[in-house]
């Protein structure tokens, strides 16, 4: 698989600002900035989940394993392009996260650059009609464009967006 930008279903490229669940259609889609994993990345994220395998931490064996360096831990991609989204200049009236379907393509190594592009795949009501629940579709590309994670996550979100909903830090999105 290639560029994100090759998969993205049929779809408005959203504008900076803050969205709730009704002020989205599926296809809509917006992309992340970048941010680059490094060693610090990779050593706090091993000491902080206790998964010191060796594939992480031990270039030799990484090496020896048929890769050029050590590979960051999948779950920290996965953790890193959350963050990414959620500092986005799009901004989605999130209240919790109900799961993620979550696939590791290629290897992200320390030094790559990672982005993400996301679509809305899906929502749903929920029993609160205040609230329905969001599928959120994720291609996260390195700095070769290269396909190292997809996946979807599963938010519950307020139906209605509004400036006054928005948290203090999310309400300079609005006038982007």
């Amino acid at each position: 698989m290639t560029a994100a930008t090759d998969t993205l279903a049929k779809g408005r490229a959203l504008a900076p600002g803050f969205y709730g669940l009704d002020d989205l259609e599926v296809g809509d889609h917006f992309a992340t900035s970048r941010i680059t994993v490094t060693e610090s990345h990779v050593v706090g994220f091993a000491g902080l989940s206790g998964d010191l395998f060796d594939i992480h931490m031990d270039d030799a064996f990484a090496q020896a394993h048929g890769f050029p360096s050590r590979l960051a831990h999948g779950l920290l991609g996965l953790a890193m392009v959350d963050g990414l989204k959620n500092r986005a200049p799009v901004r989605i009236a999130g209240i919790a996260s109900l799961g993620w379907n979550w696939r590791f393509r290629q290897p992200i190594l320390i030094g790559d650059s990672i982005r993400a592009t996301i679509t809305v795949n899906a929502m749903k009501p929920h029993w609160n009609p205040e609230r329905g629940i969001l599928t959120l579709g994720f291609v996260v590309c390195n700095q070769n464009d290269v396909v190292v994670q997809e996946g979807e996550t599963f938010l519950l979100c307020a139906r209605r967006a509004s400036c006054a909903d928005a948290p203090a830090a999310r309400q300079d999105v609005q006038g982007q």
